[in-house]
């Protein structure tokens, strides 16, 4: 089981960070999309969405900018899921544990980007030999076949025996820095909700914010609910927005 799994999620990190179907890459590299597969490989699909979910909080808000890393949530999410399922670990301790992943993706796209020049040195080589097959496997196909060894590689051995790592770690471990990590992993997604609060929270929108907040909190409305009354809110606040518009013009 544990050798079928490792090699299900060499695989899983290597197609969410392959860029294979660009426009899918941000959906099959999400830790909610690993929770769900993982989830269901173990047979905990509720526990599997719930920590993907939560992973997933953490990096909300993070912006690749100019093509820059700061943290990968695909090999975070791809290392602590499996283990937490396997080990039983809480969700708080599964977010701290899966943080310091998120860090350590950041050197492997660093060594994928490297290994890239090398092959843009070559395309151009074949570039000046008007070599169009030549540019296209330096391009895609040796690109490809190397970060396959790039990712697959670290996500099968850390899965392979990490569970058992985890829970002897675990075992040892005093309670007190137990305890710290399960109050650090249940921060951090509120961390990661706030950034995202700050790059797309305009002073005008943060009303909405807060009634959508206090209404799941105090009057005990679920996600769906409260979707429905987002949904007709700005419904209300559009078609305001055409009839000031009309009546201007």
């Amino acid at each position: 089981m544990n050798l079928l799994v490792s090699i299900l999620c060499g695989f899983l990190y290597f197609i969410g960070t392959s860029r294979i179907g660009y426009g899918l890459s941000t959906a099959t590299g999400s830790p909610l999309f690993y929770g769900l597969i993982l989830g269901l490989v173990y047979g905990k699909l509720t526990e599997g969405l719930i920590i993907g979910a939560t992973i997933q909080l953490i990096y909300i808000g993070i912006i690749n900018t100019g093509g820059n890393m700061p943290a990968d949530q695909s090999l975070a999410g791809i290392i602590a899921i499996p283990i937490a399922l396997q080990t039983d670990l809480s969700t708080e301790l599964a977010v701290g544990l899966a943080v310091p992943f998120g860090v350590l993706g950041v050197f492997l796209d660093q060594i994928r980007r490297i290994s890239n020049s090398y092959w843009i040195s070559q395309a151009e080589k074949h570039a000046e030999n008007l070599n169009q097959r030549g540019i296209f496997n330096c391009a895609i196909t040796y690109p490809t076949i190397l970060l396959f060894f790039i990712t697959f590689i670290p996500v099968f051995i850390i899965t392979l025996v990490g569970a058992d790592t985890v829970t002897f770690i675990m075992d040892a471990m005093p309670q007190g820095i137990i305890d710290g990590f399960s109050v650090a992993g249940g921060i951090l997604p509120a961390l990661g909700f706030a950034i995202i609060l700050l790059i797309i929270g305009k002073r005008e929108l943060m009303p909405y914010f807060f009634i959508g907040f206090f209404a799941v909190a105090y009057l005990g409305i679920n996600t769906m609910a409260a979707a429905v009354f987002g949904t007709c809110v700005a419904a209300i606040v559009l078609f305001n927005s055409i009839n000031q518009k009309k009546e201007l013009s």
